[in-house]
């Protein structure tokens, strides 16, 4: 008896081992990886829906100078030339909404009207990356 008992070996699991380790691994990694997009994708949601926010918020300013205007008033902000008025309504700190506006007539004697211009427009200073070295078609 002592003899079978020295020739019993365990089975072998180091090859099984290492297969789970890897795939636990591999899910580890998945993981990760997954919540670093929805992460992302977060900030992109949030970001996105504060610049509609913000957009619709000057949309709404700009119509309200609009009925202002049409109902004789001349509000402060409002540049009129002839027939024409133009204004901007701050969407934030790089875009205004950009408005003109022309009129067939008086506008407070409820003439009709043209919307000429409703236009989200970008106001910072543009500033070009010079870092990299763009080929201008001549030979150096």
């Amino acid at each position: 008896m002592s003899d079978e008992k020295r020739r019993f070996s365990p089975p072998a699991v180091g090859g099984s081992s290492l297969l789970v380790i890897f795939a636990v691994l591999c899910l580890t990694v998945f993981a990760m990886l997954s919540l670093s997009t929805v992460l992302a994708e977060q900030r992109l949601r949030d970001k996105s829906a504060d610049a509609v926010k913000e957009y619709y918020a000057a949309d709404v300013e700009a119509e309200e100078i609009l009925s202002r205007i049409r109902a004789g008033e001349r509000p402060d902000g409002v540049e009129f030339n002839g027939s024409a008025a133009s204004y901007t309504c701050k969407i934030s700190d790089t875009q205004v909404l950009a408005v003109e506006i022309v009129f067939d007539g008086l506008p407070e004697d409820g003439a009709d009207y043209r919307i000429t211009r409703w236009q989200a427009v970008y106001t910072a200073d543009w500033k070009p990356d010079t870092s990299i070295k763009v080929w201008t078609g001549k030979e150096s």
